[in-house]
């Protein structure tokens, strides 16, 4: 007999049993799924995995796209999900493992979810009803063995029964919504796949509201002076100490007095320096809107790096809500080790002389503590590697000094009136040191003066501005509302955003609701303002914090959504047709928006449109059969119109986005001038063109080289394609 302990997931399996083998590990596998057999101390123990969740929830009975259901139960992943069809070989080996096991261990990650998952393979596949529980923040040997000697001999119930009830939470929500507008759009006669979910519906509609405040803003006009001039031969900027006007003839009052002065004097100064205190630690939110300012990469993909970090050992466990951390961590210890990396060498060094203090943030989380590097060396690059080193700097920040920074205003008087230049400075850095270039603080110089000093005007302005309407959020400032107003969880925000972006109700990189969004939006607000209220979904979230604390019981909360959710429904279906038309106009107007290119370059009066068919996208006109315009476009690319025209031909630009790429633009005329091919290689096309010079292919032993164009430009190749697809490259001279 031996103890059976189950992770998450296999890297972390093959950490566990690194970390509590006193021997050596000893690798095996069952159907290709690997497991480990080790001693520790004179316990027989195998270390297994799962692969996330094996276990997912589905309906029981009745109709697969009826509504409203809640007869409900937790089924093997792979038997209800064609994409977790490699699941199933996992949980048959942890089946087989735990008929010779009598002690069961979970491992998996300490949060909700890792909860549900541990919960879910005890129960169903090891038929037990509580294991023991380890607990770690890192997957370093010595957090592992201390997670290990002091496990718990129970699960931690209070986070398996609230992650069990968020899981059917969603569950009633999202599909029975989701399937009440998708059959909404069905009783029109039309097909769309449509979605809504408990927290999905409130994220859109704070898009939603931003872009409405957008269209009804109304600017309102207001004057600036500005006064630029030179001081102690240095250059000053200055503006008028009204800031802003909103009567344009005060302004102009102002500008007759001060017209054709060619000096000023400065009359005041004013030196004030401040202390900046240091960043608090990363939570996971924090983040990721920080790895979005620095990098531009996207919430999702932070949280997925930085996952794959912890899985590693470089990082401590990601998916936190905390900004505070503990000296259990070893501080001296972690920095220590951050030392051997050159890099950090000299920051740790100086650290190490100070009292290791960090500037901890309010923010708390039960299970673990904020984000910090754990000090192994990583062997990471490109988007890892800047991720890591974000994380390392501000761990190192967190324990820097306060920077102190010094403001200056100078006011220079021209003809009575006042005009203040301000400048800020950082005298000295503190922290500033070890965040390196991630401090992101304007250094703004002003000239040394004294009073009665001489201003040498160059030019006195009249600015006429408006006031700006409301900014758009970014995915990750709208992660950042989310976790304002208490929707969704740290680890779900950024899944939730995407999932907007996917079902076409948002798009942009300033995230701009679409029209299909802004009208599924009115609907439910129209017909059925609950799933789209904000306060009912926080109530949700509050009561299932209750369930951890034992104050709420799980039922509670599952009967009272089950009555909401048959109520919504019911006068939802009372409008159905109405809901379905309404829906399905937006729909083809959004579909219209974004794949419209502009008028047919041929018939002049259809529209040019991305379309998508059996071999991928193309271009065509949408006055077909009449016109038959259509031109094929590249695979394996997101496709969207640039909204312009080729500066050489006129015709429409695509934009082309691919994954870890700049976005591209094209022309889709495979004639266009910017395509021409010039010099010595121009020349050797033509004549291949024309047949003076023959090219045997490099690929097939009968084929030739022809000239070929798409609407990248021209290039060589094979003239037996399909059979054979060689081609190469033709190296255009003005691309040199």
């Amino acid at each position: 007999m031996y103890e059976l302990i189950i992770c998450e997931k296999p890297q972390a399996a093959m950490k566990v049993a690194d970390a509590l083998a006193d021997g050596k590990a000893i690798k095996e596998n069952n159907q290709g799924v690997p497991y480990y057999n080790i001693t520790h101390g004179k316990r027989d123990i195998i270390v297994a995995c799962a692969v996330g969740h094996l276990y997912g929830l589905a309906q029981t009975e009745g109709k697969k796209g009826e509504f409203p259901v809640f007869n409900i139960e937790w089924q093997a992943s792979h038997l209800s999900r064609k994409g977790a069809a490699f699941t199933k070989k996992y949980l048959a080996t942890l089946r087989k493992l735990a008929k010779g096991a009598d002690e069961f261990t979970i491992a998996t990650d300490y949060d909700v979810e890792g909860e549900v998952i541990g919960l879910n393979v005890i129960r169903y596949a090891c038929k037990k009803e509580d294991a023991n529980r380890m607990k770690f923040s890192t997957l370093l040997k010595e957090d592992l063995i201390e997670a290990y000697e002091h496990k718990t001999n129970h699960l931690n119930w209070g986070q398996a029964k609230a992650g069990e009830t968020r899981h059917k939470l969603d569950w009633y929500h999202g599909i029975n919504f989701s399937r009440a507008l998708t059959h909404a759009v069905k009783s029109t006669g039309s097909f769309k796949l449509m979605s809504t979910g408990r927290v999905q519906g409130p994220a859109l509609k704070i898009v939603v509201d931003r872009e409405k405040e957008i269209k009804a803003f109304k600017p309102d006009p207001f004057w600036q002076i500005q006064l630029l001039g030179n001081v102690n031969k240095g250059a000053i900027e200055a503006w008028h100490q009204e800031d802003k006007f909103w009567d344009k003839p005060k302004a102009d009052a102002v500008m007759e007095k001060v017209a054709n002065k060619t000096e000023g004097t400065v009359s005041d100064l004013k030196k004030k320096q401040f202390n900046q205190s240091p960043p608090t630690p990363f939570d996971l939110t924090t983040l990721q809107t920080e790895s979005y300012r620095c990098f531009g990469i996207q919430p999702k993909d932070t949280l997925a790096i930085a996952q794959e970090l912890y899985s590693s050992g470089f990082i401590s466990y990601p998916r936190t809500s905390s900004q505070q951390l503990t000296p259990k961590i070893g501080f001296s210890k972690i920095l220590s080790l951050l030392g051997n990396q050159p890099a950090y060498a000299p920051l740790t060094k100086k650290l190490m002389l100070t009292d290791l203090k960090p500037n901890n943030g309010k923010k708390t989380d039960p299970a673990h503590p904020a984000i910090y590097p754990t000090g192994l060396l990583p062997n990471v690059g490109g988007r890892e590697g800047r991720v890591y080193d974000l994380i390392a700097r501000r761990f190192m920040a967190t324990f820097g000094e306060p920077a102190k920074r010094e403001t200056n205003i100078i006011t220079v008087t021209v003809a009575d009136e006042n005009f203040n230049a301000k400048g800020t400075r950082t005298v000295e850095k503190g922290w500033h040191l070890y965040y390196g270039a991630y401090v992101k603080i304007e250094e703004v110089e002003l000239p040394e003066v004294k009073k009665e000093d001489k201003v040498k005007i160059k030019e006195i302005n009249q600015l006429a501005k408006e006031t700006q309407p409301p900014k758009r959020y970014t995915p990750a400032s709208i992660i950042k509302e989310l976790e304002k107003r208490g929707l969704g969880t740290k680890a779900t925000r950024s899944s939730i955003v995407d999932t907007l972006f996917q079902r076409g109700y948002v798009t942009g990189k300033a995230i701009e609701a679409t029209e299909l969004g802004i009208r599924t939006m009115n609907t439910l607000e129209k017909y059925a303002p609950e799933i789209v209220d904000e306060a009912l979904t926080k109530k949700f979230e509050e009561e299932m914090e209750q369930i951890s604390s034992d104050k709420v019981k799980p039922e509670t909360i599952l009967d009272d959504a089950e009555s909401h959710i048959k109520k919504i429904v019911t006068n939802f279906k009372k409008s159905e047709k109405d809901i379905g038309k309404e829906l399905m106009a937006a729909e083809v107007e959004t579909r219209d928006k974004l794949t419209t290119l502009g008028d047919c370059i041929n018939c002049k009066k259809g529209k040019l449109r991305i379309r998508r068919g059996k071999y991928g996208a193309f271009v065509a006109c949408n006055g077909y059969p009449k016109c038959k315009t259509t031109i094929s476009l590249p695979r394996g690319a997101l496709l969207k119109p640039a909204g312009k025209k080729c500066e050489h031909c006129e015709y429409p630009l695509i934009l082309k986005i691919m994954k870890k790429k700049r976005p591209q633009e094209f022309c889709i005329n495979k004639d266009c001038k910017s395509k021409a091919i010039e010099g010595e290689a121009g020349k050797e096309a033509q004549d291949i063109e024309s047949g003076k010079v023959e090219r045997k292919c490099e690929k097939c032993d009968d084929g030739k080289l022809v000239l070929r164009k798409s609407i990248y430009g021209s290039f060589l190749g094979c003239s037996k394609y399909p059979k054979c697809k060689f081609t190469e490259k033709i190296e255009n001279e003005k691309d040199e």
